[in-house]
């Protein structure tokens, strides 16, 4: 019996001592979606001709009138295969997508999670056009019909919620996470002008892409990026300052570009390794057919001295296209980190945990806590890879199943049995990330 009572003790010492963090790994807040009704009179459609969606969780007590608007990630198409493949999936029609949504991270409703938005009106925008919220057209060739309308799906989607409360907002947020977090750089503005008596800030997670060669010095990501603004008419909707001033406007769609002409207060948090941009951009399997690549991508402790240095070339990129925001912007954050992973907000373990990735002994949230409310110093930048030694990285995937009845939930995927295919997160394991991409 005192082994028994030793034994009960310590386990909830044990609980104790985690709490509120063991929790979160069991907790799912779910929050339906919202079909945007009168979305067709603005012509707004996702790629297959469907309502666009969000979902919505109110605020309560003092953040009741504040407001956080989340844009999904989920990559791009470019070329009318893909979108139209694109179409008969969660990431372009709401008719495949799961009709609840995981809220955790920066949009979790438990103070002990997200101390600082956990009671503000929290939305999450759908994605379903492939093109960052951005572009304005259509395709049509008598058999297949697609709609790139993902402006028309933001202004839809704002043009709904203002009567909702948004319209007397006193505080505003907008982020979202990789193709979210693009867009998070294109409509900043914009949102900013939508709320004039609102303090409106906008974070980026994973969404601070570059214009960079890839290992066999190809523009790869660069031609990725012309052909979404071409296929999908993005360049009216770009920044005119930015596509004013070069001597090639599509490259506004890089944050790369687009930040210098930013005016309202931003928040840039990225991995100095992203892995997107590492494995799709910076080493696609077009510049790495024999393969060479394929151990240091699937472990970052695998990867030979050359590659090693190849990496640390790209974070030396980054915080170079970085360095007039660091230096000029006095109202601007960052969060830099030197972990191999790809989007840090809305998941649990990266946002605020006991583990969480750590800066300075800072976790994401706090920074950002700390720049949204001015409580002080919230410009990161982590030392070179392999210093951190609190990081969350993805485990491998080497299979997606066909989710089409699932559905998507930004880079998570839902099933009927909670977690199957949900994201996994391991520390110091290595990773791959599965983006829809050529």
């Amino acid at each position: 019996m005192k082994l028994m009572s030793i034994a009960a003790v310590a386990s909830i010492l044990v609980l104790l001592a985690c709490a509120p963090w063991c929790v979160y790994s069991q907790e799912r807040f779910l929050v339906r979606m919202t079909l945007v009704r009168n979305a067709p009179a603005l012509g707004a459609f996702c790629l297959d001709g469907s309502l666009p969606a969000y979902h919505l969780h109110r605020g309560f007590d003092n953040g009741a009138n504040n407001w956080i608007l989340y844009f999904e990630g989920g990559g791009w198409c470019g070329d009318i295969k893909q979108c139209l493949g694109r179409a008969k999936t969660g990431l372009g029609s709401t008719n495949h997508m799961n009709k609840w949504a995981i809220f955790s991270g920066i949009l979790s409703n438990n103070a002990s999670l997200n101390p600082d938005f956990y009671n503000w009106n929290r939305v999450r925008l759908r994605y379903c056009d492939g093109a960052s919220f951005a572009g304005d057209g259509k395709f049509a060739n008598g058999t297949s019909l697609l709609y790139f309308r993902g402006q028309k799906i933001w202004e839809a989607i704002i043009l709904d919620l203002l009567p909702q409360g948004l319209a007397n907002a006193h505080m505003a947020l907008l982020a979202g996470c990789s193709a979210g977090g693009l867009a998070t750089f294109l409509h900043c503005d914009n949102f900013t002008r939508m709320l004039p008596n609102a303090s409106v800030k906008c974070l980026s997670d994973a969404g601070f892409l570059l214009d960079e060669r890839d290992v066999s010095l190809n523009h790869t990501i660069r031609s990725i990026f012309e052909d979404i603004v071409s296929l999908q008419g993005v360049e009216q909707n770009l920044d005119h300052k930015c596509t004013k001033s070069m001597n090639h406007p599509k490259l506004c769609f890089f944050p790369h570009y687009a930040l210098k002409y930013i005016t309202t207060p931003f928040f840039v948090l990225n991995s100095a390794y992203d892995v997107v941009q590492f494995h799709r951009f910076l080493v696609p399997s077009s510049a790495d057919v024999e393969g060479k690549w394929k151990n240091c991508k699937h472990d970052p402790a695998a990867c030979s001295a050359d590659q090693i240095a190849i990496l640390q070339g790209f974070r030396r990129d980054m915080l170079e296209a970085l360095n007039f925001f660091l230096k000029d912007s006095k109202s601007g954050g960052t969060f830099i980190n030197s972990c191999f992973a790809h989007c840090q907000s809305d998941a649990q373990e990266s946002w605020f945990a006991v583990d969480s990735p750590r800066i300075r002994n800072k976790t994401i949230a706090e920074t950002v806590g700390d720049w949204y409310f001015t409580r002080g110093e919230a410009k990161e930048i982590d030392c070179e890879y392999p210093c951190d030694t609190n990081c969350h990285t993805l485990t491998p995937v080497h299979q997606v199943p066909d989710c089409a009845k699932c559905g998507s939930v930004g880079n998570k995927t839902l099933t009927s049995k909670a977690g199957s295919h949900d994201r996994i997160w391991s520390k110091y394991s290595p990773i791959l990330v599965v983006l829809l991409l050529p």
